[in-house]
């Protein structure tokens, strides 16, 4: 039996994010394990780092698949190429250790978050950017950024409500920069709960509205949901890198 790994990217647009969904075409998972399964004529099933969201785009995804086949992982990619949407692209395609797991074996992510924080019209980078025209305290959200860093219990800036497993991580760094009309909010951590990301950010962007201070931040470790910040929107967010 082989293991293969995909490096890919895509924009999450128009699928319900990256989980297949019973009775549904439209998600990055169900896609390559349609495409795949055709391509190598036995059915595959691919594993990937994480689970983005509904309109939450990648640039540095990973995945890998167990297969059967003899053919080329060369011969593999030219084909993925052929038969994936135009918004879904393989970088690479080769044969690893059997042991490697994309999930499993992954040590470290970074997620990046665009905020196009201007009063001007947001065309052509709508789908990648949220829109908050409004001024930010970028010195305060920093300070916040600074109480988020290291290890604490999440639970308060997880989405999901059923979560069972820890729900301790650990962030490496947070970097707030702006770039033109836009606020960028760079995250790298160990790993990140369902909507994580998009609710650090969410809770940063009420910091630099004036709504929390932050001081308040450390109370928020080992909370509720409803005490953290609201969920930012899925288009601003892309998994940019994954570390092994």
């Amino acid at each position: 039996m082989r293991n293969l790994r995909l490096d890919l990217c895509y924009d999450g647009t128009r699928y319900r994010g990256w989980q297949r969904l019973p009775g549904r075409e439209d998600t990055i998972q169900g896609k390559l394990e349609t495409a795949l399964s055709r391509i190598l004529e036995e059915p595959v099933a691919v594993s990937g780092s994480g689970r983005t969201d509904a309109g939450v785009h990648a640039k540095g995804q990973v995945a890998n698949f167990h297969c059967q086949s003899g053919m080329p992982s060369g011969e593999i990619l030219e084909n993925l190429r052929r038969y994936l949407p135009e918004d879904i692209g393989i970088y690479s395609c080769r044969d690893v250790s059997p042991r490697f797991h994309a999930r499993l074996n992954a040590r470290e992510k970074t997620y990046l978050y665009r905020i196009w924080n201007s009063d001007q019209p947001c065309v052509f980078q709508r789908r990648y950017v949220a829109v908050m025209p409004e001024r930010l305290d970028l010195a305060a959200m920093e300070a916040a950024a600074e109480k988020l860093l290291g290890q604490h219990d999440f639970s308060a800036f997880c989405g999901n409500a059923k979560m069972k497993k820890s729900t301790i991580r650990f962030l490496r760094s947070v970097e707030i920069t702006r770039q033109g009309q836009e606020i960028h909010l760079c995250f790298t951590g160990n790993g990140f709960l369902q909507g994580m990301v998009r609710i650090l950010t969410g809770t940063l962007v009420e910091v630099g509205r004036g709504q929390r201070s932050p001081e308040s931040i450390p109370e928020l470790f080992g909370g509720r949901r409803a005490e953290a910040g609201f969920l930012a929107p899925p288009q601003g967010l892309c998994l940019m890198e994954v570390i092994y």
